[in-house]
């Protein structure tokens, strides 16, 4: 595979993105039910948590999985063979444990590495793109926070967007409800002269009726994953060169390929285990900006090979380990006391 394959992409007359639509049902089939996620109410709002549902004008679509969720999933691909290979591998020990990285919600810019002894080597790599748009260093000690966005909204403010971003939504939903009713092995003369009935329903040692709750939902227009690699974002990573960027742009470009296209199962949560609808692959596009759309020449293994070939040519970081620093969160808490005790004076 040549690593020249995708420079056309690379252009800044190059298309503005790729994008996938992919059919999917609940395993049991298309009609059955399945569980989106709970979500917590509005502050203030004594509502109970509950699904998102948004009234349209096409019926009521719910969110399956967010943006957040599906990076959370597809990132930690790069944990295992032959992906680890494009990404170098990076561990936060936490006392006796260790966290990968790739683990980690906030990436490069989480609180576990802030409060790190390598926090400063990053907090460079943010400034060199905030101040010389020079994303070499950060794409050598945490790839996929380019991938996958990253914000350090407590530090130097630096905000890479989503190159990767997908969304799970189902159409034309029902919600449906369910209880349950839980009876305990003892017998009422066993234990009431133990405690209060509301103690012993609490323990498990009573018989406990659950209320009325979401029970799931059906979609009757079916559920549909929808994912976007943003050429556009890509491309404005640059390297202090010209020839240092096209090195950069493919080896992110690789790795969002990959992410992009490599398979995954969709268990989601309980009661929500999704596959391709009626069997059909995913529909992938290339979109021009003038919007024509071409069909996605380009597989996962092909898309591997080139992954590898542009890993190879930018140069994959060295394995590095950061040691959360408990002193740092501290110093970080006293200061923070003094800077209040300041203002109130």
């Amino acid at each position: 595979m040549s690593i020249e394959q995708f420079d056309p992409w690379l252009e800044a007359s190059g298309p503005v993105a790729v994008i996938i639509r992919e059919e999917l049902e609940p395993v049991t089939g298309r009609d059955s039910v399945f569980f989106p996620p709970t979500f917590a109410p509005p502050e203030g709002s004594k509502d109970s948590p509950g699904y998102l549902i948004d009234e349209t004008s096409l019926g009521k679509v719910a969110l399956v999985d967010t943006v957040g969720a599906q990076a959370n999933r597809i990132e930690p691909i790069f944990k295992q063979e032959p992906y680890s290979q494009l990404v170098p591998k990076v561990t936060v020990q936490i006392g006796e444990r260790q966290i990968d990285l790739l683990d980690v919600g906030h990436r490069a810019a989480d609180a576990v590495i802030r409060f790190s002894d390598k926090w400063t080597v990053l907090k460079n790599a943010f400034l060199a793109v905030r101040d010389k748009r020079d994303a070499t260093e950060l794409a050598k000690l945490a790839p996929t926070s380019l991938v996958f966005g990253v914000w350090d909204s407590r530090d130097t403010q630096v905000k890479l967007p989503r190159l990767v971003g997908s969304t799970i939504r189902a159409y034309k939903v029902e919600k449906l409800t369910r209880s349950a009713q839980f009876f305990a092995a003892t017998e009422k003369e066993d234990i009431q002269e133990l405690a209060s009935q509301e103690f012993l329903s609490a323990v498990g040692l009573d018989d406990a009726p659950a209320g009325r709750t979401d029970g799931g939902v059906i979609a009757q227009g079916g559920i549909r994953r929808e994912a976007v690699l943003n050429l556009v974002a890509l491309r404005a990573l640059t390297g202090p060169d010209s020839n240092a960027s096209r090195k950069l742009q493919r080896y992110v470009l690789g790795l969002a390929l990959v992410a992009l296209l490599a398979k995954s199962e969709k268990f989601l949560r309980q009661g929500c285990l999704l596959v391709p609808g009626d069997g059909k692959a995913a529909d992938a596009q290339v979109v021009e900006r003038t919007g024509v759309r071409t069909p996605l020449a380009v597989t996962d293994d092909s898309a591997l090979a080139f992954a590898k070939a542009a890993a190879t040519d930018f140069g994959v970081g060295e394995p590095w380990t950061a040691v959360f620093d408990n002193g740092a969160v501290k110093k970080a808490s006293e200061k923070k006391k003094d800077d209040k005790s300041k203002k109130a004076k």
